[in-house]
């Protein structure tokens, strides 16, 4: 390992290693991209003109510079990639989902401990500004006990597009793609739920995969008990539903709009640009005063910062701080997501066994 910056090898230049690892873990001091495993070194070298080109994993995982290994490809090979790089003694970050199931994940994770590699996923949205907003809220007390969540990522996109995302083909679908977030922060918050109840459907013109989902986690037990979670997503929806809506024992919070991030990341812009991660919408907080009546003000939201993440993972590797997300519970996720399609084939809740 370098004495200086630690250096980290990318694999694939598509939408995820081109939009969200390539400009955000440059930001991060100490951490350098240093080569990108792609088949398209034009486009690469479009946008880091000084950064190495090789034509695959094995050509990166060999290069002894090469301190971090990010994994950006279809999530199919998710798995072999990050193998092979723990086998060459790399540390690894895996963008979500971790695996295409939890038998893949778990054969990861032990390869990690035998190694002593750092692993972790790619759970970005732990630092989207409304999440870190809504958690510090929760942390707070001022809503009491929370007894009713409900957690959208809602898009309008009708048109099926030629992406290997919406083909059938593994790791493919809505639910592993942002399911992989909402259950994430859902577990976040609370911890694993004691039933899951998921509904899937594929609801445009011409949809191979689904591209709704709806889910229902139910907590039983425990500290959040009684405690419904609504996670749901759709690309049909013109009118998109709140982000977050919190009912509590002493009030509610409604939060429209989505984290400001990735937007930018897909325009060009490269952080830290002025006012990165500024969410312009507040949310919406209705408190029951002791005089039985409600009363409303606004609750700005916090800045998210991508960045955080890979300064977290630069840490971590370093020796100077926990991994942002190990991976143990990205074990445990893929766990919920693998019980989530079982859910969706049956048609019926499953409970949930206790680790």
């Amino acid at each position: 390992m370098t004495s200086t910056a630690l250096r980290a090898g990318l694999v694939g230049y598509g939408f995820a290693g081109q939009t969200f690892h390539a400009p955000v873990l440059s930001a991060v001091p100490g951490l350098e991209l240093a080569a990108v495993a792609s088949s398209q070194p034009h486009k690469v070298h479009a946008d880091w003109p000084g950064v190495a080109v090789v034509p695959d994993v094995a050509a990166l995982v060999a290069r002894a510079d090469i301190d971090l290994v990010v994994v950006a490809t279809p999530n199919a090979q998710h798995h072999p990639v990050a193998k092979a790089a723990l086998e060459a003694g790399k540390h690894v970050v895996v963008d979500k989902p971790f695996t295409l199931d939890v038998t893949e994940a778990k054969e990861l994770e032990s390869l990690s401990r035998r190694n002593n590699r750092v692993l972790a996923v790619y759970q970005n949205r732990r630092f989207d500004a409304d999440y870190l907003t809504l958690k510090d809220l929760l942390a707070s007390g001022e809503l009491g006990r929370p007894v009713y969540l409900e957690s959208h990522f809602d898009r309008f996109r009708p048109e099926v597009r030629e992406r290997w995302r919406e083909q059938p083909v593994p790791g493919s679908g809505l639910w592993v793609d942002l399911g992989s977030h909402l259950v994430d922060q859902a577990v976040q918050l609370f911890g694993r739920p004691d039933t899951l109840q998921l509904d899937t459907a594929a609801l445009r013109d011409g949809a191979l995969v689904e591209d709704y989902f709806h889910a229902v986690l139910r907590y039983e037990s425990g500290p959040h008990a009684p405690l419904r979670v609504v996670l749901h997503a759709t690309t049909l929806a013109a009118h998109a539903a709140p982000r977050y809506i919190v009912h509590g024992t002493r009030g509610s919070y409604v939060k429209h709009g989505v984290d400001p991030q990735e937007d930018a990341l897909r325009a060009g812009q490269r952080p830290p640009a002025e006012g990165w991660g500024a969410d312009p919408l507040d949310g919406e907080l209705t408190l029951i005063g002791s005089d039985g009546a409600p009363h409303f003000r606004a609750l700005p939201t916090r800045l998210g910062n991508y960045v955080d993440y890979y300064a977290a993972v630069r840490d971590a590797i370093l020796g100077n701080g926990p991994n942002p997300v190990p991976p143990e519970q990205a074990v445990a996720l893929m766990e919920l997501l693998d019980i989530g399609r079982r859910s969706a084939v049956e048609g019926r809740a499953i409970r949930i066994e206790r680790p």
